[in-house]
């Protein structure tokens, strides 16, 4: 962290099958070991598979006397599951250690919106490797699908962060100083 001025953001570009920074981003944070053309084709399988369990879904309300809504491509509409799973696990609040007269305490402080989508990415991943499924991309297409519906276990990650901020909002007077 230099003290002269500030670091510059390194320009992500967009992945190439769907021109999405957001997703060129979660691929990224998929890849272990340098291997990104694996974590590219895992993240575009759990896609393809978030519209295959959108379909059966789909059906399902069908058949219970619902109204489908139609979609032009099957990818985009995939992607747009994905993102609002992704804003639905973006945290607002969070809890920063400060020491204070010999004292550590937990601080509740906003979340920037860069870092609550760094988190959400984070904790998509680390749930969907806890998972027990066969192979990567449908344990990420699974856990996304959860999200999108603000169930399992990377929305109660989430829940969990906001309830220790809440439980420690007697020490946000220490914020500032």
């Amino acid at each position: 962290m230099p003290r002269r001025r500030v670091v510059a953001k390194r320009e992500i570009l967009p992945d190439p099958k769907f021109g999405s920074q957001v997703l060129a981003k979660f691929i990224n944070q998929v890849m272990t070991d340098g291997k990104k053309a694996v974590a590219e084709k895992i993240v575009y399988g759990a896609l393809d598979k978030i519209t295959e369990l959108a379909k059966n879904k789909r059906k399902e309300s069908d058949d219970e006397g619902g109204e489908a809504g139609g979609r032009a491509s099957g990818g985009s509409f995939a992607l747009d599951i994905f993102i609002h799973a992704l804003d639905n696990l973006k945290p607002t609040v969070e809890v920063r250690s400060r020491r204070v007269g010999g004292s550590t305490y937990q601080i509740p402080v906003e979340v920037k919106p860069a870092r609550s989508t760094a988190l959400a990415m984070r904790w998509l991943v680390e749930t969907a490797r806890g998972r027990s499924e066969k192979s990567m991309a449908i344990r990420l297409a699974h856990e996304a699908m959860e999200a999108y519906e603000n169930k399992g276990n990377a929305i109660k990650k989430r829940e969990d962060v906001h309830r220790m901020a809440k439980a420690n909002q007697a020490f946000a007077h220490f914020r500032w100083n």
